[in-house]
């Protein structure tokens, strides 16, 4: 979109700093968004700065969510269990085999709104790696902290709102409905108009952010690729095809294709592409 990304606009303004004002309009524009997706019992799964684009340059743009390739139905608790994320904004129950919901989304928010407000993820690699085990550690416990002076001046309700979406524990974490029902989301024009260190510390950051994006990027095509299928063996395939007798086959074989098939069997047996159950129903885009 024209307007580009929604850190991109916040990085080149030149009418005055960020406001605690304006992040919480932003998550109010995004909370809408998402809300509507979990009305329609859909996890987006990826929700992240990069997918939050403005319509046009004009001042009052409309920012949209974007990039649906991970969203899922989900009508029962607990039905998601594919690793999707990009790993600043994953939840914990993500990076772990148990099953998620919806709940991730929110997690994810709270990410976005604390970078909102400082200009720096609360969960980070120290080893420029996309995701190190220090930085999962550290997300599956929640620890996190609001350091000076970014965070100085903040408002006491923005930081109880991140706390309450950045809880470890799904079914303890707030809902998109009480988060559109906290007066820092629903009253946000009432929000003090505190001058932030967003948009300094993201220019500072501007120069190794492409290579973080990068990164992040290179795990998340690994991903999607790893996540796609899985490569049954042919041992174990129930496919009548692939299980005919091999004398059965040579007598339909032109001799000329005989070599071929003796240089096959020599190969290991990784015949037969099957789904798993959640890949096998189609994901539901807006």
């Amino acid at each position: 979109m024209e307007g580009g990304e929604l850190f991109q606009r916040i990085q080149e303004r030149q009418d005055g700093p960020f406001t605690e004002r304006e992040a919480a309009q932003v998550m109010h524009e995004i909370c809408v968004a998402v809300k509507y997706l979990h009305d329609s019992n859909i996890a987006h799964r990826d929700l992240k700065p990069e997918n939050l684009l403005y319509t046009s340059p004009h001042p009052n743009a409309i920012l949209k969510l974007t990039d649906f390739g991970f969203s899922k139905e989900t009508f029962i608790k607990d039905t998601l269990q594919t690793p999707c994320y990009t790993p600043y904004y994953v939840a914990p129950e993500v990076l772990g085999p148990e099953k998620y919901d919806k709940s991730c989304d929110i997690w994810s928010l709270g990410v976005i709104m604390y970078i909102l407000l400082c200009g720096f993820p609360p969960f980070y690699s120290n080893h420029g790696l996309a995701i190190s085990p220090g930085m999962k550690a550290r997300i599956r416990t929640g620890q996190y902290d609001f350091p000076n002076p970014e965070w100085k001046n903040v408002s006491q309700a923005a930081k109880d709102l991140i706390r309450g979406m950045l809880n470890v524990e799904p079914e303890k974490r707030l809902t998109i409905e009480q988060v559109m029902m906290n007066p820092w989301i629903r009253r946000y024009t009432e929000v003090p108009q505190t001058p932030l260190h967003t948009g300094r510390m993201l220019k500072e950051g501007e120069e190794i952010w492409p290579e973080v994006q990068e990164e992040m990027t290179r795990s998340l095509a690994n991903m999607r690729v790893d996540y796609e299928m899985h490569i049954k063996n042919l041992d174990s395939s129930n496919n009548a095809l692939l299980n005919k007798d091999e004398s059965v086959v040579r007598r339909k074989l032109p001799s000329s294709n005989l070599s071929r098939l003796s240089a096959v069997s020599k190969m290991p047996s990784i015949v037969g592409i099957e789904f798993d159950e959640e890949q096998q129903k189609n994901s539901r885009c807006l």
